[in-house]
């Protein structure tokens, strides 16, 4: 095969350290998407009425909600046995293994608890955190990328990568996967907030919502297809496991945006919030 049939990928994932301190590109990146979505939610939430602070009490909801929710999420959607034989390796965070699905499930419960002491709308605050958990989605699946991991089947196609790092799998070219998922993310990313850029207060409650579920997801349980087994029992399923958690996410969304074209309604009536007030239950 030709070199110019491929990629060689054998990106170190450490980027420095400093004695015991390991400084990590997934580290690094899973950071930044907090960081830059920060500066972007503050920015929508003042150009809505609310203010800085309650965007640093969401972020520390999110936080809370994304790291649990995922490490959760990973220990009894993959491998419940071995974690609920030993609990203690799930404070083990540090190696490895965070699940978007339980992310998702995370940061859900974690806003609804955040909208309700806040007595901020649910589905506003949905709509609006969309927007930075795909670009903290597209920063993570770079992550994935640094670490050379979840990767895909082999492939002839030009932009295969050999995953240099991975013992296992080295040898020939495969799907980057990861790239494609933040890739689409990415472009997802750009979409709802242009959305929002363009409309603000006056879109249809939940379409920001219902469009981010629904399209992450289905590309989520198409890209599966592509993707090397995470674990070992997913080799006699029909779908893996990624794919039946996000049947019941993509029915979510679609109903949402059902309802949605069946009754639109905008944040506030008339389609913009009264001057310096914030946005609460309707």
């Amino acid at each position: 095969m030709s070199i110019l049939n491929y990629i060689t990928w054998n990106v170190d994932p450490e980027i420095f350290s400093i004695g015991p301190l390991s400084i990590r590109w997934y580290g690094l990146l899973f950071a930044l998407g907090f960081i830059i979505g920060q500066r972007i939610l503050t920015k929508i939430y003042v150009a809505e009425g609310r203010t800085e602070g309650d965007v640093d009490v969401i972020t520390i909801y999110m936080i809370i909600g994304t790291v649990v929710g995922a490490r959760l999420g990973h220990t009894l959607f993959y491998s419940p046995e071995y974690y609920l034989s030993n609990p203690i390796e799930i404070l083990k965070i540090w190696e490895g293994g965070l699940a978007s699905h339980g992310a998702t499930i995370g940061i859900l419960f974690a806003l609804w608890l955040f909208s309700r002491k806040q007595e901020f709308d649910y589905m506003w605050v949905l709509d609006r955190i969309v927007i930075v958990v795909a670009l903290g989605g597209a920063l993570i699946r770079l992550g994935n990328l640094m670490n050379s991991e979840i990767f895909g089947h082999p492939t002839s196609l030009p932009w295969g990568f050999i995953f240099e790092r991975s013992t296992e799998y080295s040898h020939v070219p495969r799907h980057p996967t990861q790239l494609y998922e933040s890739l689409s993310v990415f472009a997802l990313f750009v979409l709802l907030y242009w959305l929002w850029n363009k409309y603000k207060a006056a879109l249809p409650k939940g379409l920001l919502f219902g469009l981010f579920v629904t399209a992450l997801f289905t590309f989520r349980f198409l890209v599966e297809f592509l993707k090397e087994d995470q674990v070992a029992k997913e080799a006699t399923m029909a779908l893996n496991i990624g794919q039946i958690l996000s049947i019941p996410l993509i029915l979510i969304g679609l109903f949402i945006l059902f309802k949605v074209w069946q009754n639109p309604r905008p944040a506030l009536p008339g389609g913009k919030l009264p001057e310096n007030t914030r946005y609460k239950k309707v």
